[in-house]
């Protein structure tokens, strides 16, 4: 949500470059810093440009609005936001950047150095999979301190059937030389409830890991805000 905008109000149909030097976005990141500026004029400094005699500022509040901020704009595809007035590849690749690098340093902050319970697997991976609307299978392969050996996407996109999960993530960690492992993935739906079709999963990954002698730690479903934990629920 936006901060308050000070009690200067800017003109309609003027640029940034005529305002009062003290209100421009990035004069006023420079001077007081970033954390002190609105989302509007945070997006302002990243697009640059307004359009149609309208400022830089004023487009990045519309697009706020029409996405319901910037959770709303990290959710949004890239061709739905070409399709806004004003904003060409130039403009929304650059906002689809600052988003994604702001997300990636969330993701290193939470990086813990090892996995030993579902909460950290939950932190490290929420942040990577705010905002998407398609069902993404990752697997962690661990050592036998549970540190991370490697991190591997198993399917991103349409579903595939349960059983090419279980082999590639057993080959992937084989290859490894993985002595445990957890498995991920979201629900695009927003509620993390397991389907029957994970349940199947689940307890063919269980089969194979002890066929392999492998630990199969967790299978962990992210949702909105919330998330299903087989280990938790004492489902492995």
């Amino acid at each position: 949500m936006d901060k308050p905008d000070s009690h200067y109000v800017v003109p309609q149909n003027r640029s940034i470059r005529e305002w009062p030097e003290t209100e421009r976005p990035r004069e006023k990141l420079i001077k007081v810093g970033a954390e002190a500026l609105s989302d509007g004029e945070l997006l302002a400094i990243i697009l640059r440009i307004g359009n149609h005699g309208q400022s830089a500022e004023d487009l990045g509040r519309e697009l706020l609005a029409r996405w319901g901020g910037l959770p709303g704009l990290d959710r949004v595809h890239i061709e739905e936001l070409l399709s806004f007035p004003g904003l060409g590849i130039a403009k929304a690749a650059q906002l689809k950047a600052a988003i994604e690098i702001g997300k990636r340093v969330r993701i290193q902050e939470s990086l813990p150095q090892s996995f030993n319970s579902y909460s950290e697997v939950v932190a490290y991976f929420g942040p990577r999979f705010e905002g998407k609307r398609y069902e993404c299978f990752l697997a962690l392969l661990l050592d036998g301190q549970n540190q991370l050996l490697a991190e591997r996407m198993i399917t991103e996109g349409i579903p595939t059937q349960a059983t090419i999960y279980v082999r590639r993530i057993m080959e992937e960690a084989l290859r490894a030389s993985a002595s445990s492992f957890v498995v991920v993935h979201n629900h695009p739906s927003g509620n993390p409830q397991p389907s029957s079709a994970d349940d199947e999963t689940t307890k063919n990954l269980k089969i194979a890991s002890e066929v392999l002698n492998l630990v199969f730690l967790d299978h962990v479903i992210l949702g909105t805000g919330s998330y299903y934990s087989y280990a938790e629920h004492k489902r492995i």
